[in-house]
């Protein structure tokens, strides 16, 4: 996977469960090769009351993570999923829809 995907890129989903679901990336697994979407596979976790922040407890929705071999970034201009490659400009690596042949855009860093 290399950092062809990063924290706040627009995704979608291209294979599974929720395939053509678009969303934003929350984070970013390196070592296993997964991502967090948002309003993807979401899952249902029973909190315990005092736990996690969580002071009533009760039934608390949060996404879950998925592979990122089954995501592609979303090119801005056309809103077509697109595969990116990384590319030499000079001293530094930069990120290009292989179908356009455009930069990727940094994600909006919060």
């Amino acid at each position: 996977m290399g950092q062809r995907i990063r924290k706040g890129d627009l995704v979608q989903v291209v294979s599974g469960a929720d395939k053509g679901k678009k969303g934003l990336v929350l984070a970013v697994d390196l070592e296993r090769g997964r991502v967090r979407v948002e309003k993807v596979r979401m899952q249902k976790r029973h909190l315990k009351p005092g736990r996690r922040g969580a002071r009533t407890g009760g039934i608390v929705e949060q996404e879950g993570m998925i592979d990122a071999s089954n995501v592609m970034l979303v090119d801005a201009e056309s809103g077509e999923p697109s595969r990116v490659r990384v590319k030499q400009d000079g001293d530094r690596r930069v990120r290009v829809f292989a179908k356009s042949g455009a930069n990727v855009p940094d994600p909006a860093r919060a």
